[in-house]
Formats: C-alpha cells, sequence, structure tokens
C-alpha cells in the first residue's frame, strides 16, 4: 500500500492556466482519507506553491526551491532549510553577467535581481491571479550584490534564464562541471543552482523519513528534468504525458497528460483502487 503522494506542481498538478481541477481536489482528499500523506513538490519558492497547497485543502507539506527548503503546512514549520553560502552566491552572480546573462536569486519568498526576465515575469504573471499574501516579493534592484549581502544567509538558489539556449547551457555545464552545487532545469532556456544535495529526490525523502515511510511505499508524480530525482527515489514514479522523454524513461508508468486529469487518474488507479 501506498503511503504518500509527492506531486510536482507545473505541468503536473496544475493545468496550463495554473489551476488545479475540482476532480484532481477530489481525489487527493479521498487518497488523504485513506490515510495517505500528500506532499507539492516544485521548483517554485514556498511563497508562490503555499496558496496551492491550501487549495488543495490538505494538511499538505509544500517541497519548495527543488527540495532546498521544506515547510509542513499543518503546522506552518519549516522542516528543512538549506541555503546557498554569500561567497557561493557572489561568485554565481559575477560568472552569470559575465555570460551577459542577469541572474535572478530567491530567498523563500522573494526573487531578487537587476532586470526582469521571462522566470521573474512568470512569479509577476502568477503574482496576478494570487492573493495579496500570497503574492511573491520582486525586487528589481540598481546593485545585485548590496541587495545578496543585504539577505545575507537566505538565499536558497539562483535561476538563469534567456532564449540564447547554447549560451545558457554552456554556463549551466560550467557549474555543474566546475563547483559542486546542484544544477538542474525546470523549463527550457533555464537552469537553476542551489546548495550542494540539493533535488527534489532528497527533499521526497526527508520528508518520508520524518513519517517513517519507506521509499517503497511512495509515489512521485512529474513532467520535467528537476523530478527525475524524486522519480528514481520512489517506489512508484509516474510521468505525466507531458513529460519530457528523460523523465518518462525514469519513470515505472506514464499517466495523462496535466491537461487531462493525469495525478487524478494515477492516484485513482494505484491508491483508490487498491
Amino acid at each position: 500500500m501506498y503511503k504518500m503522494i509527492a506531486m510536482d506542481m507545473d505541468g503536473t498538478l496544475l493545468t496550463d492556466n495554473k489551476q488545479i481541477t475540482e476532480k484532481t481536489k477530489k481525489v487527493i482528499n479521498l487518497a488523504s482519507k485513506k490515510g495517505v500523506k500528500i506532499a507539492v513538490c516544485t521548483g517554485r519558492i514556498f511563497a508562490s506553491a503555499r496558496i496551492y497547497a491550501e487549495t488543495i485543502g490538505t494538511k499538505t507539506p509544500v517541497i519548495a526551491s527543488n527540495g532546498a527548503y521544506i515547510r509542513d503546512k499543518g503546522t506552518n514549520k519549516v522542516i528543512y532549510e538549506k541555503y546557498l553560502k554569500t561567497d557561493e552566491v557572489l561568485k554565481l552572480a559575477e560568472l552569470t553577467k559575465g555570460y551577459g546573462f542577469y541572474p535572478h536569486f530567491y530567498t523563500y519568498n522573494t526573487i531578487m535581481s537587476e532586470k526582469m526576465v521571462f522566470s521573474s515575469k512568470n512569479y509577476n504573471e502568477w503574482n496576478k491571479v494570487l492573493p495579496d499574501d500570497a503574492k511573491v516579493n520582486i525586487v528589481i534592484c540598481s546593485s545585485l550584490k548590496d541587495k545578496v549581502l543585504e539577505y545575507n544567509g537566505k538565499i536558497i538558489k539562483m535561476v538563469v534564464a534567456s532564449d540564447e539556449g547554447i549560451r545558457i547551457n554552456e554556463l549551466k555545464n560550467k557549474i555543474q562541471n566546475e563547483s559542486n552545487l546542484s544544477v538542474v532545469s525546470s523549463f527550457p532556456n533555464s537552469f537553476e543552482v542551489m546548495p550542494y544535495g540539493t533535488s527534489k529526490g532528497n527533499g521526497v525523502k526527508i520528508l518520508a523519513d520524518k513519517y517513517n515511510i519507506p521509499p517503497e511505499e511512495v509515489i512521485c508524480v512529474g513532467d520535467s528534468e528537476n523530478d527525475i530525482s524524486m522519480i528514481q527515489y520512489a517506489g512508484l514514479g509516474i510521468a505525466m504525458g507531458n513529460a519530457t522523454e528523460d523523465v518518462k524513461m525514469a519513470a515505472d508508468y506514464i499517466t495523462d497528460t496535466n491537461e487531462n486529469e493525469g495525478v487524478a487518474k494515477a492516484i485513482e488507479r494505484f491508491v483508490l483502487n487498491n
């Protein structure tokens, strides 16, 4: 019997217009009533993800920033947090700007950069449909170094995004090869840099260990590169029908797409009908 389900948000739990369908909410709540722990596991920062956890209607923990920040929505207590060191942040900023890109640095509720690009524009668009207490604070500053020092020790990740796919991959590979930081992509033409050892798989493990649930009793569902680690960790790793090919290859099962309630169908098949 499966005792925990961890779901990615964008492209998985959410439809393309960033909603959770009523059927999906109902199915998740039925699984919760059976005693199954429900968790949202996302690359988004906590402030952006928590409103969706609340929308589900269960006391859903949020594994945010690809596993770097975990908070229990039932108690509102932080279960786990891991931050980039300030010297790492400053080196990443210098390297990224040297490639001609504008790095974005994230705390659990704030994004800071010297220029808004499409990664921060995504949050700006998401903010438009969120209540005021759930909006992400977006800070465009003249001196990123000064802002980084102001948030000393509280920066969770860096995001770099650009339409220059080749150059983006060059920078991504350089950071992967020349540092011990965790580097992963959530969307095309972008990547994220987190503290060493950070991954969705590790985040799910931390939460499962807290509940004394072994990997073989965990289901993880996702669609993108940053979901592979948790799909491989889980006893049952599920790829969405709209997932990238590498995610599908890593999965044990492929469900329907996010537009066709693939999460709900997977939960019905493996949890409610067993």
